[in-house]
């Protein structure tokens, strides 16, 4: 009698264990209550840039929807790799969030040899937007438009000295996509950020640069700088005399800085689907429009089948630029 117990027992042990198994969501998967806890929005770099302020936007106006935090995180270090990293390796199930942005999502994976991650450990949420390029130079630099900056570039090699935000930024993938398309050879000067860059721009140490309208608007207005060229696929309204490159008949240049959400890969499709139906209200909303026109944002949303082609694009015309040539790996 006690043997037959003790299996009697055992097996009403092991059903008990099965069924509270079964109650638990395995790992990658969510609970239909999502969010049911505090989610982190990983920011890859430090807190007051374009990428923490729009976090703490969109964050906000979920926490407001779904009644739960989505606690900003600033993890800045290795080119955003460090965030992006943590992110990578965190559970996929959907309160680990990553800011995307070119640097840390496409650049790095493919040009730096020690990233930690590759471009697929990601699940793209949404595409948020993307801030389009502006060529500034001194006001003292001779050309006046981008077709006048590639005449002088060619009759004066190696005297135009062209700054950016770091080897593999945006800023630098931008400088290789003008390279390409237009034959002009310039000295790229690389920064550890773009702010210094456009400090030695506006001094007259460097020649030109690229970068948004947000970063460059104060400048611009005082004549500290000038713009030769928007690098987006339209003009912009903050400087609707400005052609873009393509007017100025220079094709496939086109260059932006962009932000996104995204998860680690293996976050379950209910949660992705529920965190892009909300972000895409959050970005129809009045007040994110207001803020992101401010920031020079052009909002873009659409699905996450939408978001992933575009990273695709981004990351083929990368490995593009790295095979012929244009810009090395690291």
């Amino acid at each position: 009698m006690r043997r037959r117990a003790r299996r009697i027992l055992a097996a009403v042990m092991t059903l008990s264990c099965a069924v509270l198994a079964g109650a638990q969501p395995a790992r990658g998967a969510a609970a239909p209550d999502y969010p049911a806890r505090p989610v982190r929005w990983v920011v890859p770099f430090p807190p007051g840039a374009s990428n923490d302020i729009i976090a703490r936007l969109i964050g906000q106006k979920l926490t407001d929807a779904w009644g739960q935090q989505f606690v900003v995180d600033n993890r800045p270090g290795a080119g955003g790799s460090l965030g992006a990293e943590t992110v990578a390796k965190a559970s996929p199930d959907g309160y680990t969030l990553l800011l995307a942005n070119p640097g840390p999502n496409v650049n790095n994976p493919l040009m730096r040899r020690d990233t930690p991650y590759k471009i697929e450990h990601f699940a793209p949420i949404v595409f948020l937007g993307y801030a389009p390029l502006i060529i500034v130079a001194h006001p003292k630099f001779p050309p006046n438009t981008a077709r006048e900056l590639i005449d002088y570039a060619k009759v004066n090699p190696g005297k135009v000295n062209w700054g950016s935000s770091g080897n593999g930024s945006s800023l630098h993938i931008g400088l290789a996509l003008f390279q390409a398309a237009t034959g002009a050879k310039v000295v790229h000067v690389p920064y550890k950020g773009a702010a210094p860059a456009l400090t030695d721009v506006v001094g007259g140490q460097i020649n030109l640069m690229y970068t948004t309208t947000v970063s460059g608007e104060a400048h611009i207005k005082s004549g500290r700088v000038k713009v030769l060229a928007n690098a987006g696929s339209k003009r912009q309204a903050v400087i609707p005399n400005v052609p873009t490159l393509a007017e100025q008949g220079i094709q496939n240049a086109e260059a932006m800085v962009w932000f996104g959400a995204a998860a680690p890969a293996r976050t379950p499709r209910n949660v992705i689907d529920k965190l892009n139906r909300e972000i895409n209200r959050a970005l129809a909303l009045a007040d994110v429009k207001s803020r992101l026109d401010q920031l020079g944002l052009e909002t873009e949303g659409g699905s996450s089948e939408d978001f992933q082609r575009f990273i695709d694009r981004e990351a083929g015309r990368l490995r593009r630029l790295i095979q012929s040539g244009a810009i090395r790996t690291e």
